[in-house]
């Protein structure tokens, strides 16, 4: 039987300096899928109700100030009966089915839709010519200016994602003031930061890895 061959598709590899240095063949099982916009919208509302925090809190009836005393005897008066005024009526009285501080915003993907949300995401970048390979993306010392002219000699426009193997520490401490430049590992990228960029810049040995655990 004849082996089946993969489909692939090559882009240009540049160095920092924005000078062609070779190419690389992307698989188009990865980088060439149809997009799945469901999985993509459902991987962005996981990531986003992910980082809500359950902060807000208002007090019940027995956390606020007051109560105690009647404020008037049960008949004679002409008024309605009261008891407290802790009261949920009563102004400055508890709050009822409020936020009580513990809530859980928390949502789940599956790992295969979530590995299909990465792949359209990042097929919807390379078909838009979105996506840059370099050799490598290391800086020597920590200094914003090397970083800024590679950026611009990369052509990378607008908000940029940079994904390397590992944050180094100079390249990070680089990268880090730049406005609209986010860094992350390979381990660590999420369908909405590449949604949410212009420019994606990924490494040779990260375009491997993505084709390794993404088909």
């Amino acid at each position: 039987m004849a082996e089946k061959k993969t489909k692939t598709v090559t882009v240009d590899v540049l160095t920092l300096t924005g000078e062609k240095s070779g190419t690389v063949k992307l698989n188009t099982t990865v980088f060439g899928v149809e997009p799945h916009a469901q999985s993509m919208y459902d991987a962005v509302q996981v990531y986003q109700a992910n980082l809500r925090q359950a902060t807000a809190k208002t007090k019940k009836r027995g956390e606020v100030s007051g109560g105690g005393k009647k404020p008037w005897r049960q008949k004679g008066t002409g008024r309605a009966r009261a008891g407290s005024n802790r009261s949920p009526i009563w102004v400055g009285g508890g709050t009822v089915f409020g936020p009580t501080g513990i809530q859980n915003f928390r949502l789940s993907q599956n790992k295969a839709a979530h590995r299909l949300a990465l792949r359209s995401a990042l097929s919807q970048k390379v078909a838009s010519k979105q996506l840059i390979v370099v050799d490598g993306f290391l800086f020597e010392a920590m200094k914003t200016k090397p970083a800024t002219e590679a950026l611009a000699a990369l052509k990378a426009d607008g908000k940029t994602l940079i994904v390397v193997p590992e944050l180094e520490l100079n390249t990070y401490a680089s990268v880090r003031n730049l406005e609209k430049v986010i860094i992350v590992d390979q381990n660590n990228v999420s369908v909405y930061d590449l949604l949410n960029c212009d420019t994606i810049i990924v490494t040779k040995p990260v375009v491997a890895y993505l084709e390794e655990v993404l088909q």
